[in-house]
């Protein structure tokens, strides 16, 4: 067997290289789930991603788009009831909602095509809730900084509204506690084309609980929460999408 023999310059380059490619690679190691691109197996879900394709495929090769919603079930849940209607129905609106998804799945659909070629005047991400039993807040807000950085890159000219987790839970508890401290982490993100809103407290009765004909399950909204939602946003959605 034949030896290679490093001088002492070499060998000190060759241990820092060695250093750094352990330091990187221990770094992406421990880098949470929260912030790791990944799909899910579901078939539905897969055939929900692959109708947001479509749709933005059609939107890419037509009227383009001037609104993204974007999201977990919370946003799928608008579908086309009427407050959908009244106030995305005029716009050219896009949702790209489904139902269970994390943090990584969203990072993973933004980098798989989903806002490919698009150029909308406005973006909503509300996303954080499904990772809130299974994550520490800070792991959920590190999820959620890098899908807004993920979106800063692709749509540098979009301006995002970035919501504050909706509090869950018919009353105050450890899991609402947690998303109230990945808000309080989320909304330093607020600045140039990031614009954080919290609209948590319009979901909630005076003594902090939640009320059934609001979010009939103490998560996902009714009608009524939808018209809610929607006018708490309306104000700042007009003067991003420039309608002032």
């Amino acid at each position: 067997m034949t030896r290679t023999f490093l001088g002492p310059r070499r060998y000190v380059a060759a241990l820092a290289g060695a250093l750094l490619l352990a330091v990187a690679g221990q770094a992406v190691a421990q880098a949470p789930p929260t912030t790791v691109p990944a799909p899910r197996q579901d078939e539905w879900w897969k055939e929900r991603h692959q109708k947001h394709l479509e749709d933005v495929k059609k939107a890419r090769e037509g009227a383009g788009v001037d609104l993204i919603l974007l999201g977990d079930s919370i946003t799928q849940g608008w579908g086309e009831n009427e407050a959908w209607k009244k106030y995305y129905g005029p716009r050219k609106a896009l949702n790209l909602g489904i139902g269970g998804d994390q943090t990584q799945h969203v990072l993973w659909r933004i980098q798989n095509g989903e806002i490919e070629g698009l150029n909308p005047k406005a973006l909503m991400l509300m996303i954080g809730t499904n990772n809130a039993g299974s994550a520490s807040a800070e792991d959920i807000a590190e999820g959620i900084e890098a899908i807004v950085a993920q979106l800063r890159k692709d749509l540098p000219d979009t301006d995002i509204l970035l919501l504050g987790v909706f509090p869950r839970g018919e009353k105050p508890d450890d899991i609402r506690k947690k998303l109230t401290d990945v808000n309080a982490r989320i909304s330093k993100l607020d600045g140039e084309k990031v614009h954080y809103l919290d609209i948590g407290s319009t979901f909630l009765n005076p003594d902090g609980t939640i009320s059934k004909d609001i979010m009939p399950d103490f998560l996902h909204l009714s009608d009524r929460g939808y018209e809610m939602w929607a006018a708490a946003v309306e104000p700042t959605l007009k003067k991003l999408l420039k309608e002032d």
